[in-house]
């Protein structure tokens, strides 16, 4: 039986994503420096492709399909806030997703669901790599 979060429980949504935000861009450093690049520049440029608001959204829409009802309630919650500073850069809608997967890293962490946390990155990771090679 999945076990239920209160909502009430956790931290506001965009601190969930606030903090999700340091996790997922944590987890690209990570693995590009496990491949051995080690110059600056050539890590900075690589975790564009990871990084962006176009890329996390990308990044939303495939493991959305495999979202537990508690994850979807936090996604939905976090991509609906009327407070979102989006840059200029980013469209409307990918801001909001990507706030949303920002925001359920951010859940998955507080709650200590570190092996799910982890599946998640590791999707996110493997499927936006193909965007590495689109890059400048």
């Amino acid at each position: 039986m999945e076990n239920k979060i209160l909502q009430t429980d956790l931290p506001d949504v965009l601190a969930l994503a606030y903090l999700g935000d340091a996790i997922f861009s944590h987890a690209v450093r990570r693995r590009l420096v496990a491949r051995g690049i080690s110059r600056n520049g050539e890590l900075t440029r690589l975790s564009l492709a990871y990084v962006t608001a176009e890329a996390q959204s990308e990044g939303f829409g495939l493991i959305e399909p495999t979202l537990s009802d508690d994850e979807k309630a936090v996604a939905h919650r976090a991509s609906n806030s009327g407070h979102l500073n989006r840059p200029r850069h980013a469209s409307p809608a990918d801001y909001r997703r990507a706030t949303a997967l920002e925001a359920l890293l951010g859940m998955l962490e507080v709650t200590g669901q570190t092996e799910r946390l982890q599946e998640i990155l590791d999707r996110l990771l493997d499927g936006l790599a193909h965007r590495e090679t689109a890059l400048p």
